[in-house]
């Protein structure tokens, strides 16, 4: 039953990227899922709020994975900026400019409307502010500045995710993701 269950889970995200909390529909995730309504409320059965607050959490673990991976494998601190960045341009590219990110879609559509929601993706950007601040401290940022710029550096990718979709260019995130890195590069560098 765990298949069923991921199911579910994958396709509300996918639906979210493509149409946003809002606009998606439980038919939609089961039709998508192959899957029963009956199957989603065992899963869910707090419905469609449940469903998106699992879908948040869940693929904000898995970005925050994919970041720490490409962090971590990069040489430097600006590297790893420098490849996140450029690595969403190209699966903006690669997608038609579909959304690659639910968790900003459906803050900004639930910010002012669903408490539950709101404080969910408040918590999946915490922890990526946790878990790219510790990595600037330990490329020589001081705790506090390294916590404010970790704000500015989610705050500049979810923006440039918006941008990049509106202008259907991907090298906004490029140049959004080399600017990061050159800021970064300014204090580590020295």
């Amino acid at each position: 039953m765990a298949g069923t269950r991921d199911r579910i889970i994958a396709t509300t995200n996918e639906l979210f990227r493509r149409h946003g909390f809002h606009d998606t529909a439980l038919k939609d995730v089961t039709a998508g899922s192959g899957t029963t309504t009956g199957s989603l409320y065992h899963f869910f059965p707090g419905g469609k709020v449940e469903l998106a607050e699992a879908v948040l959490l869940e693929s904000g673990a898995a970005y925050q994975e994919l970041f720490e991976a490409i962090w971590d494998a990069s040489e430097s601190a600006a590297e790893g900026i420098r490849a996140f960045f450029d690595g969403a341009a190209d699966v903006l590219e690669q997608t038609d400019f579909i959304d690659i990110c639910p968790i900003g879609t459906v803050a900004h559509e639930v910010a002012s409307t669903n408490e539950r929601l709101r404080t969910a993706t408040a918590q999946v950007f915490g922890n990526w502010n946790g878990s790219l601040s510790g990595r600037l401290v330990r490329a020589g940022w001081g705790g506090d500045a390294a916590a404010e710029l970790a704000t500015a550096l989610i705050a500049a990718l979810e923006g440039t995710f918006m941008l990049a979709r509106a202008r259907r260019d991907a090298d906004v995130v490029r140049t959004t993701g080399r600017l990061c890195a050159s800021w970064v590069e300014v204090v580590t560098a020295g």
